[in-house]
Order: C-alpha cells, then sequence, then structure tokens
C-alpha cells in the first residue's frame, strides 16, 4: 500500500521557522520525484518545491526559492522542507506527492502526480 505522511506543520510567527517532513512507503523511493505543494483558503494548490531522489536535483517556485530549502534521505525515504523567513502568505495546507520520474515533466504540476499524502497546516501570525 502506497503512504506519503506529511508532518512538521503547526503555528509559527512571521520570521519564523518550520522543517516538514514526507516519508514514503509502498513504492520504489528511488524511482520517484517528491514534490510539496499548497493550499491556502480559497486558493488552488501550488507547486512549492520538489526533489527527484535519485540525483537530488531540485525545482523551487520561483517566488520561493531563497527562503525554503528541500532535501531528501532517501535512506529514510524521507524528503524535507525547510522554511524560513515564513510570512503570513504561508498560511495553507502543505501537502506531499509522489510522481515516477521522467524526463521532460513539470514536476509542479500537481495534475501529473501519482500519490498524495494526506497534508500538514502551516499558520503563520502577524
Amino acid at each position: 500500500e502506497v503512504q506519503l505522511q506529511a508532518s512538521g506543520g503547526g503555528l509559527v510567527q512571521t520570521g519564523g521557522s518550520l522543517r516538514l517532513s514526507c516519508t514514503a512507503s509502498g513504492f520504489s523511493f528511488d524511482d520517484y520525484t517528491i514534490g510539496w505543494f499548497r493550499q491556502a483558503p480559497g486558493k488552488e494548490r501550488e507547486g512549492v518545491s520538489c526533489i527527484r531522489t535519485r540525483d537530488f536535483t531540485t525545482y523551487y517556485a520561483g517566488s520561493l526559492k531563497g527562503r525554503f530549502t528541500i532535501s531528501s534521505k532517501n535512506a529514510k525515504n524521507t524528503v524535507y522542507l525547510q522554511m524560513n523567513s515564513l510570512k503570513p502568505d504561508d498560511t495553507a495546507v502543505y501537502y506531499c506527492g509522489a510522481i515516477r520520474s521522467r524526463e521532460g515533466t513539470n514536476y509542479l504540476i500537481q495534475a501529473f502526480y501519482d500519490y498524495w499524502g494526506q497534508g500538514t497546516l502551516v499558520t503563520v501570525s502577524s
């Protein structure tokens, strides 16, 4: 059974940091790209960042690069999203997803993803 477990969300003040974790099971981790997406109230889900676990190539939404860092610990089937200098606009439910890695894919498009976790809520207070 495929499972993606997202954790690490919580309440933080503006300027604070959080580290999200996504732990996967039930598929060959090294064959997949793991992505983080977020959905704010009343908005569509948007791509945040993703990492191709076989070679650790990373992708970021342009506006977030520099504040967010994605990494992978393949031995633990876990991908992390370190979020720094958080702003109220970062408030959202953060989801992790998995997509089989293949050339030419835009990994920041949610429609292409094969599996999803349940989401973890991040709230940034002003």
